[in-house]
């Protein structure tokens, strides 16, 4: 089952907003898995205390898992 999770330290953007990120991550992740998009989950969580380079400006870090392997080419189409 791929997952991609977003995590970010701004404020919540709104339930629309959020809805149409996690669908259209949803797509695009089981196109570039070759997975049907039944079975991709997606998930999103704001105002997560975090820093980048120990700084405490606006950051957003993605996280994909996938059962089993992924090939090189996946891995570069998807970063």
């Amino acid at each position: 089952m791929p997952l991609i999770k977003v995590q970010t330290s701004v404020p919540n953007p709104g339930k629309s907003n959020i809805e149409t990120m996690l669908k259209s991550l949803s797509e695009k992740l089981a196109k570039h898995t070759g997975k049907p998009e039944s079975y991709v989950m997606t998930a999103f969580e704001s105002e997560v205390p975090m820093t980048f380079a120990g700084n405490t400006v606006p950051v957003c870090d993605l996280e994909i898992k996938s059962v089993g392997t992924m090939k090189s080419e996946q891995t570069q189409s998807i970063s």
